[in-house]
């Protein structure tokens, strides 16, 4: 091979993607991701005893005090770090859940809205602007008090008052695509709408919901904390952040440790899942780029 020979386009396109996935995004945010998603998905098997061990003779234990509380104690005796990764299940399911949750509901949505439009598209969206006008903690607030506290209706409320994202989102996607050329190609060869919307149309509308969808999980978790914080998330006898974060907020002076942790699990795992959503955002939408 000459040495004017073009690079094959295989070994571009490998060096291509290596250069995207040595991005400081990409790296941090799945580096953070990916080490306290690991710990929290095999917490049971690091923590069989489920945090709730109570040693009242090493209550507020500061960190680095006891080599057997690494990250010290809270005012029962129960280990902080135990806690912080079994409580990211909590944090972990409501936001996973929630967001796929919405995505499904509300890509359904938009795609009957944008594709058939007329009077579905009018009562879907009106119903959407309804459901955007409810604030979400008096929403949360009022269902709570009637059916009580729970994790299926956190995840519920948290479906509820976000599909509406995604309808839009892919509704307007939707609109522009319906008149494209492999579309009409589609109708022209008879193909039922079913397979036009699911087959051309949406594979064609997911990098925005993917963005979106992993910008969201970050999002719920922060919500579910704070529901929790405020006693309107899941039972304050299973360990969570949020629940941590309340349990200690009378302790921020004498003992800083019991909800510092916590907040530094959620805030490091928010921030790692943004920088894999922004890193996202860079690769699928490469006119919007927002990192060199």
């Amino acid at each position: 091979m000459g040495a004017t020979d073009p690079v094959p386009t295989v070994g571009r396109a490998r060096g291509h993607w290596r250069g995207r996935l040595l991005q400081f995004e990409f790296v941090a945010g799945a580096t953070l991701t990916g080490v306290l998603g690991g710990l929290v998905l095999f917490s049971g098997i690091l923590f069989p005893g489920g945090g709730e061990a109570i040693d009242l003779a090493a209550r507020l234990t500061p960190p680095l005090q006891s080599a057997k509380h690494i990250l010290g104690t809270d005012p029962l005796g129960r280990d902080i770090l135990e806690r912080v990764i079994i409580g990211g299940r909590i944090s972990f399911t409501v936001g996973v859940l929630s967001a796929l949750g919405a995505v499904v509901l509300g890509t359904l949505i938009g795609l009957v809205s944008g594709y058939y439009r007329g009077l579905w598209d009018v009562f879907l969206m009106r119903f959407a602007d309804v459901q955007l006008a409810l604030p979400f903690i008096l929403l949360a607030i009022t269902v709570i008090a009637i059916v009580g506290p729970g994790l299926d209706k956190v995840i519920a409320l948290m479906i509820v008052s976000q599909w509406v994202q995604y309808a839009r989102l892919v509704r307007g996607s939707v609109l522009s695509l319906r008149e494209r050329e492999f579309v009409q190609a589609a109708r022209g060869y008879g193909l039922p709408d079913v397979k036009i919307i699911f087959g051309h149309i949406l594979p064609n509308a997911l990098g925005p919901l993917i963005i979106l969808l992993t910008l969201n999980v970050a999002n719920n978790i922060l919500l579910e904390s704070s529901l929790t914080f405020l006693g309107l998330g899941v039972d304050p006898q299973i360990p969570s952040w949020g629940g941590m974060l309340s349990e200690g907020r009378n302790y921020v002076q004498t003992a800083w440790w019991v909800t510092v942790f916590p907040g530094l699990a959620i805030m490091l795992t928010v921030l790692g899942l943004n920088l894999l959503g922004d890193w996202l955002r860079d690769q699928l939408d490469p006119l919007g780029q927002t990192s060199k």
